[in-house]
C-alpha cells in the first residue's frame, strides 16, 4: 500500500558564483524619529529571512537611516539562488505500475500532482520495498530576477505604529515614500512599490545641497560606498553611529565653554540622533528665575516639549542654560537660538504658573477629588483604586515582617494619585509621581511619604532603576497588584501581542523588585487579596471563580518570571520550566522559585546530570504509566542487591532534600539528589521492573514512585531536555 501522506525533503548545494552587493534606499517625507530605529532592526529582519527563504545566500546585512531614509546594504549576495532537489515519495511500484508495467491512475494522480509526465517519476530501493518517487531540480534563478520579487515585499511590509495613505495605490507606510535606490551589484533592480519606481538616484540634505542645487535634482550612484561619500558632500551624514559622536562631541564642548556638564540622557540622545541628517548645536539660556522651580520640572520642560539638552553646574545645581540640536546650520545662528529661547520661555512660564496654582490645594484634598476620576469604565474611579491601594500597602509591610510601617504605608498609598490632578503633571505627564513627592514634601509629609510617591512607578523599564526605599516598593507593588488583579478580573487580561493595559510591564516590575530586593512574599495569597478586593467592589462585568482567575494571575506572573530569568540571566527554559510547573495551590514565593532555577542550572553543567535525568526519567514513565497497588515498600521482596542499595540511597536523601528544601538550600538538596545517581543506574541495571511476580513487580514500582516524588519536591524534573534525546 501507499504511504498515509508524501514524503518531502530538499537537498541543497552552493552555486560558487560571484557576489555582488545589495543597497536599497527608502526616501520618504520627515519621519518621526522615534519610529526610525524599530524600523531599521526590522528592515534587517526581514531582510534576512527573505533571502534565506529565497535561497539567496549573502554574507552580512547592515541597515541605518536618518528622517529622510531608511537604508538596507547586503554585503556578499550570491548571483544565482543555491539549487534545490525536493523529493516526494508517491505508491509503491506495485501500485503504481501493473503487471504489464502500465501506469495505474495511482501514478498518474501522483505524477499530475507534482506536475510531472509519468516517464519522470523514479522507482527507488527503500527499506519497505520499490517506491515511485517524484523530483524535481530546481537550478535556482539569478538574483537579480529574485530580488525584483523580493524589494517590493520587503518594504510594504514594514509595519509602523502609525502609516497612511498618500496616493491611489493604497499603500500604507509611515510617510509618503518619494524616491527608492534599489542597485544589486551597480545595476538598477527594476521594481515598483507605492507608484515609485526604484532607480539609482538619492536626494542629499534638504537645504544643505550644492550650491549648483544637486542636493534637489538628485545623485546618481553606483555602491555603497559611492552612496556614503555622495550623501556626505550633499550634508548628510547617514550612520547613526557617527551623527551620535558628533553630538556627544558638540554638546560637551558647548557645556564646558559656560564650566558646566550635559545632563546625560540616553532617550534624549537618540532622539537628537534620529532627528537630524547634519548635527549643528546651539548653546541658549533662560531667565536664571525660572532656577526656583523644582529640577524635574525645568528639565522635563526641556527634554519632553523641545528635545533640549541641559546643564549642570560644578556645584550639581541646574544651569539657567540648554543646548539644541538643529538640523542646519545657517550663516547666523542667532536667529535660531533666540527662536529656540522664545519658545522655552513660555514653556517655563505655563510650568511656573501651574506650580505656583498646584501648591494651593493640599494632595489630601485632591485625593478625595479622584471620585470624579475614571479608572476604567468597567472598574470604576481612581478614588476606588486609591482605597484599594491603601488595603493592599497595609497588608504588604505585614507580609514584609514591617507592620510597623503600616500607618505611613496607607498614607503614602492614598496620596499616590493624587498629583494626576495637578496642573504641572497635566502639561508634564512623565512627571507624575515626581511631582507628588514633591508637592508631599512642600506641605510637610514625612520624608517615607515623599520618597513613595516619588518612586511608585519604578521601574520603568526592564533596565531602569528600583525604588531605593522599602515603601517605594509596596506602593509600586499594591499599585501592579491592584491593575493585574483589576483586568484580569473583568477578562481584559493581555492576549498574543495586545497588551493595552502594559500589564505584562507591571508584572515584569513586579518580578524585578521581588527578585533584586530580595523580598521574601507569597505573591500567590497578595493576588488573591487583591483579586478579593476588586470583587468587593460589586462590578458587573467580573468573570470566573476567584480560584480561576487566581491561577491565571500566577500562570501570568510565572511567565514574566520566566522571562526575566531568560533574557536578564541567561537560564534555560526547560530548567524554568521545571520550577515553574512545580507551583500548585494558591502559594507563590517568586524570590524562592527562582533560587531553585539558579540552583539547577547550575549543576545542570555537571557531567552526571544527564546521565541522572535518563535515570529519573525512566523511573517516571514507568510511574506514570504502570498501575499497581501502591504499598509500602517491603525489603523482605527485594531480590537483588541493587533494590537495597538504592532503598539505602533514598532513605539518606530522603533525609536530606527535605531538610535543605524547608531551608532554601537548593544546591545542598540538588547535591543529594546527584549522589543517588549510582544507584538508580545499578538498579535499572540490575532488575527488570516488570517482573512476572505481580508482589515483586508492585514493591519495584513503590519503589520507584519514592524516588519519583523525592524528585519532584524539588521540581519537576521531567521538563528538563536531556542532551541528544
Amino acid at each position: 500500500m501507499p504511504p498515509k501522506g508524501p514524503r518531502t525533503k530538499r537537498k541543497t548545494r552552493a552555486v560558487h558564483s560571484e557576489k555582488a552587493e545589495l543597497l536599497l534606499e527608502i526616501g520618504t517625507e520627515e519621519l518621526p524619529y522615534q519610529f526610525i530605529s524599530p524600523a531599521l532592526r526590522a528592515l534587517a529582519e526581514s531582510a534576512e529571512r527573505e533571502l534565506k527563504d529565497r535561497r539567496l545566500a549573502f554574507e552580512k546585512v547592515h541597515t541605518f537611516g536618518t528622517p529622510r531614509r531608511l537604508t538596507l546594504a547586503v554585503e556578499g549576495v550570491a548571483a544565482q539562488q543555491t539549487s534545490a532537489v525536493k523529493e516526494a515519495m508517491g505508491p509503491s511500484k506495485a501500485v503504481a505500475f501493473d503487471a504489464t508495467g502500465q501506469p495505474t491512475k495511482a501514478a498518474l494522480g501522483f505524477a499530475a500532482s507534482h506536475g510531472l509526465a509519468v516517464g519522470q517519476l523514479e522507482i527507488r530501493h527503500t527499506p519497505k520495498g520499490e517506491y515511485v518517487f517524484a523530483v524535481k531540480r530546481d537550478a535556482g534563478r539569478p538574483a537579480s530576477v529574485v530580488l525584483q520579487e523580493m524589494l517590493p515585499g520587503l518594504i510594504a511590509g514594514l509595519s509602523f505604529p502609525k502609516a497612511m495613505k498618500w496616493n491611489a495605490t493604497g499603500l500604507r507606510f509611515v510617510r509618503p515614500i518619494r524616491w527608492i535606490v534599489a542597485l544589486y551589484g551597480g545595476r538598477v533592480v527594476t521594481c515598483e512599490v507605492g507608484g515609485v519606481k526604484a532607480g539609482a538616484r538619492t536626494w542629499g540634505h534638504r537645504f544643505m545641497g550644492t550650491a549648483a542645487g544637486k542636493g534637489q535634482q538628485g545623485m546618481v550612484v553606483t555602491g555603497l560606498s559611492q552612496y556614503l561619500d555622495v550623501l556626505r558632500r550633499q550634508g548628510v551624514v547617514p550612520l547613526q553611529e557617527t551623527r551620535r559622536t558628533m553630538i556627544l562631541e558638540q554638546i560637551e564642548t558647548l557645556a564646558k565653554s559656560v564650566r558646566g556638564t550635559v545632563h546625560r540622557d540616553e532617550d534624549l540622545l537618540e532622539q537628537a540622533v534620529n532627528a537630524v541628517e547634519y548635527p549643528h548645536p546651539v548653546l541658549g539660556s533662560f531667565d536664571e528665575a525660572y532656577l526656583a522651580l523644582p529640577q524635574d520640572i525645568l528639565v522635563t520642560a526641556m527634554k519632553e516639549h523641545q528635545g533640549f539638552f541641559s546643564l549642570v553646574g560644578p556645584n550639581g545645581r541646574l544651569l539657567p542654560r540648554f543646548i539644541s540640536i538643529t538640523n542646519m546650520k545657517v550663516p547666523n545662528m542667532t536667529v535660531i537660538r533666540q527662536g529656540n529661547e522664545r519658545v522655552l520661555a513660555a514653556r517655563l512660564s505655563d510650568a511656573k504658573f501651574y506650580f505656583d496654582e498646584d501648591g494651593k490645594m493640599p494632595l489630601a484634598d485632591r485625593a478625595e477629588k479622584l471620585n470624579g476620576v475614571t479608572f476604567h469604565q468597567k472598574l470604576g474611579t481612581l478614588l476606588q483604586k486609591t482605597r484599594r491601594l491603601e488595603e493592599l500597602a497595609g497588608q504588604l509591610v505585614v507580609a514584609l515582617n514591617k507592620p510597623e510601617l503600616a500607618e505611613t504605608a496607607r498614607r503614602a498609598a492614598r496620596l499616590s494619585k493624587a498629583d494626576l490632578l495637578t496642573g504641572v503633571v497635566g502639561e508634564f505627564p512623565a512627571l507624575q509621581g515626581v511631582m507628588g513627592g514633591e508637592y508631599a514634601r512642600l506641605q510637610g509629609e514625612s520624608s517615607e511619604v515623599c520618597r513613595a510617591l516619588a518612586e511608585q512607578y519604578l521601574p520603568k523599564s526592564m533596565d531602569d532603576a528600583l525604588p531605593a526605599t522599602i515603601l517605594g516598593m509596596v506602593v509600586g507593588l499594591a499599585d501592579r497588584l491592584d491593575s493585574i488583579a483589576a483586568f484580569f478580573s473583568v477578562g481584559m487580561a493581555p492576549s498574543g501581542s495586545e497588551d493595552p493595559f502594559a500589564l505584562r510591564r507591571h508584572a515584569g516590575g513586579m518580578v524585578r523588585m521581588v527578585l533584586e530586593g530580595k523580598l521574601r512574599l507569597d505573591v500567590g495569597a497578595l493576588i488573591g487579596e487583591a483579586d478579593q478586593l476588586v470583587a468587593r467592589e460589586g462590578f458587573k462585568a467580573i468573570t470566573g471563580t476567584p480560584e480561576e482567575r487566581r491561577r491565571r494571575m500566577i500562570d501570568f506572573l510565572l511567565e514574566r518570571l520566566r522571562f526575566y530569568g531568560r533574557t536578564q540571566q541567561g537560564l534555560r527554559n526547560d530548567v524554568m520550566d521545571a520550577v515553574a510547573k512545580s507551583v500548585h495551590g494558591e502559594a507563590c514565593d517568586l524570590l524562592d522559585l527562582f533560587s531553585r532555577m539558579q540552583a539547577i542550572q547550575a549543576i545542570t553543567v555537571r557531567p552526571e546530570f544527564d546521565p541522572l535525568m535518563v535515570g529519573f526519567k525512566r523511573a517516571h514513565r514507568l510511574v506514570e504509566k504502570e498501575t499497581w497497588n501502591r504499598v509500602p515498600v517491603d525489603s523482605s521482596r527485594f531480590q537483588h542487591p541493587s533494590e537495597g542499595a538504592l532503598q539505602q540511597a533514598l532513605g539518606a536523601a530522603a533525609h536530606a532534600v527535605p531538610a535543605a528544601v524547608s531551608k532554601g538550600q537548593y544546591q545542598e538538596a540538588l547535591e543529594s539528589l546527584v549522589r543517588m545517581k549510582g544507584a538508580i543506574d545499578e538498579f535499572f541495571a540490575g532488575v527488570m521492573v516488570n517482573a512476572e511476580d505481580q508482589q515483586v513487580r508492585a514493591n519495584r514500582l513503590s519503589l520507584l514512585a519514592d524516588v519519583d516524588q523525592l524528585f519532584l519536591s524539588v521540581a519537576d524534573f521531567s521538563q528538563i531536555v536531556v542532551a541528544g534525546a
